[in-house]
């Protein structure tokens, strides 16, 4: 797994990996979007954002980097904390198990940042680019609705977080313990990619079904809340009952998912390699 530093390094890399991979993928994550939302094959989702033009192009853009920046900076940093401060606490217990509760316990911190989900749905949704300015105005006018409206679809959220990150990071420390550390520093990286790209994608593809119901619950502006149940059926029962038309644009969801998470895992280990060397330099 990676490297155990004392200072919070966890944290700054996460923050920077993210970084990297929101400003390369963010057209691929919009067009996804608008599949889920609508149930459109690709090419009329990209006929939309064509239309649209380039002014459009990174709308909402700053909710997703400032939530995904965050996330993945809480992410590494508290499941790394709480993998340590349960190791320490608890060693009579198999380590698979200490790091399986750091990453549900990490996910569920992660759940805080809803209202930039939440947010980012609703500038994404063309249904509200006349109500929305940008986000700032966003955030101004779901005051009117009440505090919850930010926490819409929350319950989604908790549902995909805490699991989805067992399985990546269980599964990132099997990888680097099965194959042998590389001497080339692109070799490593390489490496590296291909964990997280196939990871990440497996993961989010198994979890797609979750973000679509996600969607659905976060697009709708005021009025009742639905619960996952009710938004699964509503959703089931407008694509008639087919789980192809469910899973409709996760093709584009496995590729943004293969490159976004290629790009924060190489990032993130290539970005602790450096705080290492520097730290090792000082000393």
């Amino acid at each position: 797994m990676g490297l155990k530093l004392e200072k919070g390094e966890e944290f700054v890399c996460g923050w920077g990996a993210a970084f990297i991979n929101i400003t390369a993928t963010f057209p691929l994550n919009k067009l996804m979007f608008r599949q889920q939302l609508q149930g459109i094959r690709g090419h009329k989702a990209l006929a939309q954002l064509r239309k649209e033009g380039m002014r459009n192009l990174y709308r909402g853009f700053l909710p997703p980097l400032l939530l995904k920046t965050t996330t993945m900076s809480i992410m590494f940093g508290s499941y790394n904390k709480f993998q340590m401060a349960l190791d320490s606490s608890y060693p009579i217990h198999p380590q698979p198990l200490n790091h399986a509760l750091a990453a549900l316990l990490a996910g569920t911190l992660e759940t805080t940042l809803t209202p930039f989900e939440r947010i980012q749905m609703l500038l994404q949704d063309r249904t509200y680019h006349q109500r929305f300015q940008n986000t700032g105005h966003a955030i101004l006018e779901l005051r009117a609705y009440g505090f919850q409206e930010y926490y819409r679809g929350w319950t989604a959220i908790l549902l995909r977080n805490g699991p989805s990150n067992v399985f990546f990071f269980l599964g990132r420390e099997f990888v680097n313990d099965k194959f042998p550390t590389l001497d080339k520093e692109s070799s490593h990286i390489a490496k590296d990619f291909v964990c997280g790209a196939l990871l990440g994608a497996m993961i989010s593809t198994g979890f797609y079904p979750i973000n679509v119901v996600k969607t659905r619950m976060q697009s709708q502006l005021d009025g009742p809340f639905m619960s996952i149940g009710q938004a699964f059926q509503e959703v089931w029962t407008e694509r008639n009952r087919s789980v192809s038309n469910l899973f409709r644009g996760f093709h584009i969801n496995y590729m943004r998912s293969f490159i976004s998470w290629g790009i924060i895992n190489a990032s993130y280990e290539y970005l602790l390699h450096l705080f290492r060397h520097h730290k090792d330099r000082r000393s």
